[in-house]
């Protein structure tokens, strides 16, 4: 029996099932639902990494709880941070797992800002903390709603958990708003730690340069990333923490240790050659982006009767609406129902926490001549579902 058919019978996993994991199973010609930019192949790596000839020598043996210290010093050099305070973890979702296992315990809250990526919803619930959830809205551009954030924190509070850029909107939070945030936090909840996810910090567009990472903002800030959106190997599935709090990250290495112990050796030297070679991967997917975002918006336009949109900050992704005044709830049906006839996959707002009239579209996964044959069938199940 499948993951998805088990879903008929009463759900009784710690992690809550959510559809997203059929993007692991399914995709289609017309694949608009991954966050990612390009998949890197094995091959573009070894070229960017001259040959990469000393892998040959590699023992396979275990590596460390914190990480390669090789890998941490390119991470360091990306975020501005010291190599000491970073903790390498299988992606930014185990990073936020061992977070939260470790600071929360029984009674303790969770500040959790939505829509989101869906493991770092799940993630806070399989691991038992009771989370206070602040949805942002599509109408104000997902922009951090801090007198709600406020009204929500407290002693109990030990853990806000953001995203900047958001997955799903690509909106990014400005550096004074985390600063305005820092202060309520420290004023409501001073146990508490800060929790921000900049997966999608680097991929930004044409000449635009990334914002520098939080990691060195102030001690309470824990910021999460990995090689996966931006860079375009998740297959490598090589993340990491930075933690300026000593005591803190002495525990998520023991943490880390009594639940994966270390993480491939193989990943991590792989992972240290894309960092170390990152500004050149990433101003060709900077190029990429900019030229499929300016389609999308291209496209939109021309759609704009009938769909809504947030236009992103940065990553690979962004929002869109179905209008109320075009598609009623039917309509909305329909045309979900009629995605795979066009080999269409979007990813449905209902997934991270939305409704399912928005939907997030990936612009960055499909090869540049594809896009708008892509965009154009999505026109056409619209058209299909309001006939």
């Amino acid at each position: 029996m499948s993951i998805s058919q088990s879903t008929t019978r009463v759900w009784r996993g710690r992690f809550p099932y959510n559809e997203i994991i059929s993007l692991l199973d399914v995709n289609r010609p017309f694949n608009l639902a991954e966050s990612t930019s390009q998949d890197l192949t094995f091959g573009e790596l070894l070229d960017l990494a001259g040959g990469l000839e000393s892998i040959r020598d590699l023992k396979l043996g275990y590596g460390t709880s914190t990480g390669a210290a090789a890998l941490r010093e390119a991470i360091a050099d990306a975020c501005k941070t010291p190599a000491e305070q970073i903790i390498t973890t299988q992606g930014t979702a185990l990073g936020l797992f061992l977070l939260a296992f470790e600071t929360c315990r029984p009674g303790d809250e969770a500040v959790l800002v939505t829509p989101c990526f869906p493991p770092s919803r799940d993630i806070l619930s399989g691991a038992g903390v009771s989370i206070r959830e602040i949805k942002l809205s599509f109408d104000n551009g997902y922009r951090l709603e801090l007198d709600r954030i406020a009204a929500s924190l407290s002693a109990k509070t030990k853990l806000v958990s953001l995203a900047s850029p958001q997955n799903p909107s690509g909106v990014q939070a400005s550096r004074s708003e985390i600063e305005k945030l820092l202060v309520l936090v420290k004023q409501r909840s001073p146990d508490a730690i800060i929790f921000v996810d900049e997966t999608y910090r680097e991929a930004t567009y044409g000449d635009d340069l990334a914002v520098d990472s939080l990691a060195q903002l102030d001690p309470r800030i824990v910021t999460g990333a990995s090689v996966s959106k931006a860079l375009g190997a998740p297959g490598l599935r090589t993340g990491w923490l930075t933690v300026a709090d000593a005591d803190l990250r002495s525990r998520l290495t023991v943490a880390k240790m009594n639940t994966v112990i270390s993480g491939s050796v193989l990943d991590e030297t792989l992972a240290t050659a894309l960092l170390r070679n990152r500004e050149a991967v990433l101003t060709s997917r900077r190029r990429l982006l900019a030229g499929a975002l300016a389609e999308l918006a291209a496209w939109r336009q021309g759609e704009r009767k009938r769909i809504e949109w947030v236009r992103p900050n940065a990553g690979a992704l962004c929002c869109l609406r179905l209008r109320s005044d075009v598609f009623d709830d039917a309509a909305v049906s329909r045309f979900w129902s009629l995605l795979p006839h066009h080999d269409l996959q979007l990813a449905s707002g209902a997934w991270f926490g939305e409704s399912s009239r928005i939907f997030r579209l990936g612009f960055g996964y499909l090869p540049p001549e594809r896009l708008g044959p892509a965009l154009s069938a999505l026109s056409s199940a619209m058209n299909a579902a309001v006939a």
